[in-house]
């Protein structure tokens, strides 16, 4: 093999594995796609975690969207305009790989997917019911990127005034 044609190869492979890598980043549904709405933040992210869109299928998003007014026992009705701005982008940017498609979550609640509750297993019942969570939903109480909808291992935190007895679930 001649060094120009190997060097052509390996720069083919190296564009072809950024190539497949980003496509599965950003089906991944772990990061927040670029430019959300600013709507989606100040109206979404004003009672909870901004969620990636990947992490629910479109269907799921669009029967959250179109019941606001009874949004998990509570009225987080938007007007006309910015109820179509946030479901254009949240349909745009759902989620269509296998784990989220197989099947949508009760109630279209990402803490009851298969998936999360997998992730989570190991968490203590009482965890969810401590005054610095709350709730399974209150993802930043453990992800310290959750704002970002980078939800990994690595940037866990032990939740504040949390009894020690309940770290194992944590990988410090």
């Amino acid at each position: 093999m001649t060094p120009v044609l190997s060097l052509r190869t390996l720069t083919l492979t190296l564009l072809l594995g950024a190539t497949c890598l980003s496509a599965a980043r950003a089906d991944s549904g772990r990061m927040m796609p670029a430019n959300p709405p600013a709507a989606y933040a100040q109206e979404c992210a004003a009672c909870h975690t901004a969620y990636p869109p990947g992490l629910l299928p479109a269907a799921s998003w669009q029967r959250i969207m179109n019941g606001l007014d009874k949004h998990y026992g509570t009225d987080a009705s938007l007007d006309p305009a910015t109820v179509r701005q946030i479901s254009t982008w949240l349909q745009a940017h759902a989620g269509t790989y296998k784990r989220v498609t197989q099947t949508p979550p009760p109630q279209d609640r990402i803490t009851r997917s298969a998936w999360f509750e997998r992730k989570h297993r190991e968490v203590d019942p009482q965890v969810w019911k401590h005054a610095s969570v709350k709730t399974p939903a209150n993802c930043a109480a453990c992800h310290t990127r959750a704002d970002r909808g980078d939800f990994d291992d690595d940037h866990l935190r032990f939740p504040a005034g949390l009894d020690a007895r309940y770290r194992r679930a944590w990988n410090d």
